[in-house]
């Protein structure tokens, strides 16, 4: 394999030349940049990408943490940071963090060590003073879905508490009171808020309902599909579904569908997140817009401008989530 000191000694040029002509140093005249470039070539010499680096301070490379990348929900977002980074001639890293302090840990140090020029960090299990470490280290790290006070301005997020809220208060409207809520199991801030919302909701409209009215479990189609199953196991009294998210929502329908229950006719089902399988599900699934494409594309070019210095211009950074209407909400009375 060829070196640099071959390159150098093919086209009748120091090795600080050749360094020069693969960064594209201004330093570089054009003819030692056709020398080099065609000595290169005639050797079959590609410059490595680390030592390239060193001499320039920019690897061309961006990183991003999500929790399993084979979500859709981050796949979404990993879309959007990705064709960001390619706008501004860069490649994207991508590390898994599963929920687990100690994954997101070895991602982040994987992508820090790997001298990334910006970090889209999507952390659950990592304290905020652990984020807050990293930050300090990594000054283009910005978190994404989660707010960190001391990171304000670092930090894009979504109201899930004012997501759940809207998809309850929107069935409360179309005259359901007997609401079930299906909920994540992962002990992160999302699942509690969103929970909280659910309640806050019911106590605005002065519904009282048992603790037995909202069942638990893992956040995709097969935990929606067991919690629902437990839901209909109490023989409770429900007219409505609050979803965890559409994957739950999806599982919820088919236990529904299981149990020669209609939906909506008998059941009326809300999700939350506005992912694709809302819209091929039976019924076409109302949701809760999580605008992650949108929050993702501001999180990439707050982390750029940070790489550069500059800083980005203050705004909200706290996104508002929205019902969509589709199929699977019937108005009752009575």
């Amino acid at each position: 394999m060829s070196t640099i000191k071959d390159v150098a000694r093919e086209a009748g040029v120091s090795i600080a030349t050749v360094s020069r002509v693969i960064n594209k140093s201004p330093k570089a005249s054009q003819s030692a940049f056709e020398a080099v470039s065609r000595a290169m070539t005639k050797l079959g010499y590609r410059p490595n990408a680390a030592a390239k680096a060193l001499v320039s301070q920019n690897t061309n490379t961006v990183g991003v943490l999500v929790s399993d990348v084979s979500d859709p929900f981050f796949g979404a977002l990993v879309k959007s940071v990705d064709r960001i980074a390619r706008k501004n001639g860069k490649h994207t890293l991508i590390g898994n963090g599963y929920h687990s302090a100690k994954e997101e840990k070895e991602s982040i140090e994987l992508l820090i060590n790997n001298r990334c020029d910006a970090l889209i960090i999507h952390s659950k299990g990592l304290t905020d003073e652990e984020l807050i470490g990293y930050a300090n280290e990594v000054k283009s790290l910005v978190i994404i879905n989660r707010h960190i006070e001391k990171l304000e301005g670092r930090c894009v997020s979504l109201d899930n508490y004012k997501g759940s809220f809207l998809a309850t208060e929107y069935l409360i409207r179309h005259g359901h009171r007997k609401i079930a809520c299906v909920s994540s199991n992962h002990d992160i801030e999302d699942a509690t808020e969103r929970t909280r919302g659910y309640l806050a909701a019911l106590k605005q409209h002065n519904i009282e309902l048992p603790k037995s009215y909202v069942e638990y479990g893992s956040p995709d189609s097969e935990g929606g599909e067991l919690a629902m199953s437990n839901l209909l196991t109490k023989s409770l009294d429900m007219t409505a579904i609050v979803a965890y998210n559409d994957n739950m929502a999806a599982g919820a329908l088919a236990a529904a569908n299981e149990n020669g229950i209609a939906v909506p006719e008998q059941l009326s089902v809300v999700g939350f997140d506005d992912g694709l399988i809302a819209r091929y599900v039976h019924p076409k699934l109302t949701t809760v817009r999580y605008p992650i494409e949108m929050m993702a594309e501001k999180a990439m070019n707050i982390a750029l401008d940070l790489a550069k210095d500059n800083q980005p211009e203050p705004e909200p950074l706290r996104f508002s989530p929205t019902i969509v209407r589709r199929d699977s909400v019937v108005k009752i009375t009575g």
